[in-house]
Order: structure tokens, then sequence, then C-alpha cells
């Protein structure tokens, strides 16, 4: 009998290891003119209560850093309280200079680039202006694990980081050579070849990305290319 119970409480272990973790990408949208303009579009997952949590906070936690202009930690703040904070940023800065004419912009954009039983890719891309000569805009992926809702690490997503680095950096110079004047050998500012801060998926391939000031300029701007699967598979654990 006890050999039996054993039995059919391994099997249940198994069967629930095994059980798909259903998540579906609902829409949410912030917006706000009165004072700053913010405008704030990111997927919310919906589904696995442990799963959905962990991507909702990841996302949470990333937007509300990016509209945070002090060293503080706001990791307990929601994405409207975020939005709150940055209004009476703002506000205060209209009261210690009254004759400035910049008003500040927030402008936030998430959307989910790849889906697969392996891997749920989602990209932010973000715009802060809050006075200069220009604004910064910066793009991340993230990259989670559709049945823990955990991040990969790129260690986790690459199974042959070497190879990549010669895929990735060849191409590289082909979007340099077809896009830009600047030589190859001026980017990187001066420092070797490197993998860029943010990978990401979609039905195409591989996205490489670098973000302004990553590996040249400004004026670069964003330097974003697709490498197909079937160039990287081997090089890659997950896909």
């Amino acid at each position: 009998m006890k050999k039996k119970i054993l039995l059919v409480v391994a099997l249940s272990f198994l069967f629930s290891c095994n059980e798909e973790v259903k998540i579906d990408f609902l829409e949410e949208n912030i917006e706000a003119s009165k004072d700053a303009e913010i405008s704030i579009n990111y997927p919310k997952a919906d589904g696995s209560k442990v799963v959905s949590e962990l991507i909702n906070n990841t996302i949470k936690n990333y937007i509300v850093s990016q509209t945070n202009l002090s060293e503080d930690s706001l990791t307990n703040l929601s994405i409207n309280d975020a939005v709150e904070r940055f209004n009476t940023e703002y506000k205060n800065f209209k009261n210690d200079f009254p004759d400035s004419s910049q008003k500040w912009e927030a402008f936030i954009d998430g959307e989910v680039t790849y889906r697969s039983p392996e891997v749920i890719s989602i990209a932010i891309n973000s715009y802060l202006d809050t006075g200069g000569a220009h604004g910064n805009t910066n793009i991340k992926f993230f990259n989670f694990n559709p049945q823990s809702g955990e991040l990969y690490s790129k260690t986790e997503l690459i199974n042959n980081t070497v190879g990549l680095s010669n895929v990735i950096e060849n191409k590289l110079k082909e979007e340099v050579k077809s896009n830009s004047d600047e030589p190859i050998e001026d980017f990187f500012f001066g420092k070797d070849f490197q993998l860029p801060e943010s990978i990401g998926y979609s039905d195409e391939g591989l996205i490489i990305l670098y973000n302004p000031y990553e590996i040249a300029s400004y004026s670069q701007g964003i330097i974003e290319f697709t490498i197909p699967f079937n160039e990287v598979n081997s090089l890659l654990n997950i896909n």
C-alpha cells in the first residue's frame, strides 16, 4: 500500500511539472498631460498567478525606475505612484524656474515581440526629456521563462558566447558599412567588440540592439538588426 501511495504522488508530481502554464497579455495604458506629458503603454501578464506576478513585477519595477530622477529605490511604488512623483518633480522644477518653457516628457511603450514554449520576449522603449540638448531614448529586452516567470540570464540564453560574438560582429560590420559613414573601428569607443546589453527575440530571428552611447555617439542613434534563427540556433540554448 505504501509503495502504491508513493507511486501516485510521484505521477501526480510528474503531471503537474509537465502541465503547460497559460499566460496571456493585456495592454495597460496611462496618459497624463495636465503637468508633464506622460504616456505609458505596457503589456500586463494574466494567467498563472505566480508566473504573471513575477513578470508584472519585473516590468513594473523597470518602468518605475525609468521615471525616477533620484537615487532613491522606488521598487515599492506602483506605476501610477511613479507618474504622480514625476509630475510633482516637474511642478517643483517649474516653481524653481518659472521662466523655463521646458515641458517634461516621459514616453514608455512596451510590447511582446516573441512567444514560444521556451521564452517570452518583451521590449520596452523609453524616452525621457527633462531638459538639455535632447531627450534620452533606451530600449531594453526582457526574456522570461514562461514556466516560472523568471528572467533568463545571458549565459542561460547563449551556449557559445564566442561563436555568437563572431556572428554579431560580422553582421554589425555589414550594418555599419551600409548605414554609416563612420568606420567600425570608431565604434566601442576604442575598446574591443562586446555583445549588446539587450538581446531579444522576434518571429524573424534574434534581435541585436545597441542603444545610444552604448557603442557609439548619440548622433549614431539606435543600432538594430535581426539575425535569422537558422544562423544562430546552434549558438543558443533558448529559441
